[in-house]
C-alpha cells in the first residue's frame, strides 16, 4: 500500500479548486478509525451523533464535552493521516463566545484533531468568528441541525419553501463571512445546495441528504455500513452490511461454544507432562 500524506486544508481546497470531490465519515473509535484512514478517507468527522450510534440516547443532546474529548482523541490516534474534525456537543458554544472559544480550544489542545463543527446559522456567525479568530479551523452546518431538531420539527428536510431556503442561503453566506472554513447543508434540497455551492466565495461545501451538487459527501458510518439497528434513513446508501456479517459471526460464535467446539486446540495452549505432573505433586492432589 502506498503510503498516504496528511491531509491539510491546503490540500482540501485544492481538491475543490480541481473539481475533486472531498470524502467525509463520521466515526468514534480506534479500530474504524484505522480502516478508514487505509481507505483514504479525506476528513473524518467525530460526530455527537455518538450519542446515538455509540451511547443508545435517542438525540444527540445528551452528549458532554468529555464524550467527544474521549472519543476525538482515540480517532486521532487511529487516523494520523486524515483531517479530523470535533462536533462540539449541545451547549458547548451556545452560551457565549468565550465559552465556544475555550470548548474549540480543548478540542485542539486534548485531542489533536484539525478543526471543529457547530450548528446554528447568523444567530451562531459570532462564535464561528470568535472561533476563527482564535486561529482554530471552524465548520457551520445548516439545514438539519440535530441539536435543535425538535424547534426544527424533527429530522426532516428543510428548505422547502422559497423563504425558508432563502434564510438558509443567507445563513451559509453568513457563516462564511465570520470565518466558517467550510459548511455542511444537511437535509436540503439539492437545488438550494447547488445554489450554496455555486454562491460560496472560498467555503468548502459538503452535503449530507442534500445531493450531488456540493463539493464533497458526508455520511454517518454506522447508516453506511449497516450498523445502527433503529432504522437507516433514506439519505444514506449502505455500502456494506457489515451489521449482516457481524450478527452471522455471533451467532457462529454462540452456536459453537455451546456445542463444544470452540475452542479447538489450535486455540488454547498446553503444558509439558512433567510439568503438570510437577504441578499435582506441589499442590497435593
Amino acid at each position: 500500500m502506498v503510503e498516504r500524506k496528511r491531509m491539510t486544508l491546503p490540500a482540501l481546497m485544492e481538491k475543490k479548486a480541481q473539481g475533486t470531490q472531498i470524502t467525509w465519515l463520521t466515526c468514534y473509535d480506534y479500530p474504524t478509525a484505522h480502516l478508514q484512514d487505509e481507505a483514504g478517507v479525506d476528513m473524518i468527522l467525530v460526530g455527537d451523533s455518538l450519542g446515538m450510534t455509540m451511547l443508545g440516547y435517542d438525540s444527540t443532546l445528551p452528549v458532554t464535552m468529555d464524550d467527544m474529548i474521549r472519543h476525538t482523541a482515540a480517532v486521532r490516534r487511529g487516523a494520523p493521516n486524515a483531517w479530523v474534525v470535533g462536533d462540539m456537543p449541545y451547549m458547548s458554544y451556545q452560551p457565549s463566545v468565550e465559552t465556544a472559544i475555550r470548548n474549540a480550544g480543548r478540542f485542539m489542545a486534548e485531542t489533536g484533531c484539525d478543526a471543529v463543527k457547530l450548528e446554528g446559522g447568523a444567530e451562531m456567525a459570532d462564535r464561528v468568528a470568535g472561533i476563527a479568530r482564535a486561529g482554530i479551523p471552524v465548520i457551520g452546518h445548516l439545514g438539519l441541525t440535530p441539536q435543535s431538531a425538535t424547534a426544527l420539527g424533527g429530522f426532516r428536510l428543510q428548505g422547502k419553501s422559497a423563504a425558508a431556503a432563502k434564510r438558509i442561503v443567507d445563513d451559509a453566506r453568513l457563516l462564511e463571512e465570520a470565518g466558517a472554513f467550510a459548511i455542511l447543508l444537511e437535509l436540503v434540497p439539492d437545488r438550494v445546495c447547488g445554489l450554496i455551492t455555486e454562491r460560496a466565495q472560498g467555503a468548502i461545501i459538503m452535503g449530507l441528504g442534500s445531493g450531488p451538487h456540493a463539493h464533497g459527501q458526508l455520511l454517518i458510518y454506522h447508516d453506511a455500513f449497516g450498523l445502527y439497528p433503529k432504522f437507516t434513513p433514506r439519505m444514506a446508501k449502505v455500502f456494506a452490511d457489515a451489521g449482516a456479517v457481524i450478527r452471522e459471526g455471533l451467532a457462529g460464535y454462540v452456536r459453537e461454544v455451546t456445542e463444544r467446539t470452540f475452542p479447538a486446540p489450535a486455540n488454547w495452549f498446553g503444558i509439558k507432562d512433567e510439568e503438570y505432573d510437577e504441578l499435582v505433586a506441589l499442590v497435593g492432589r
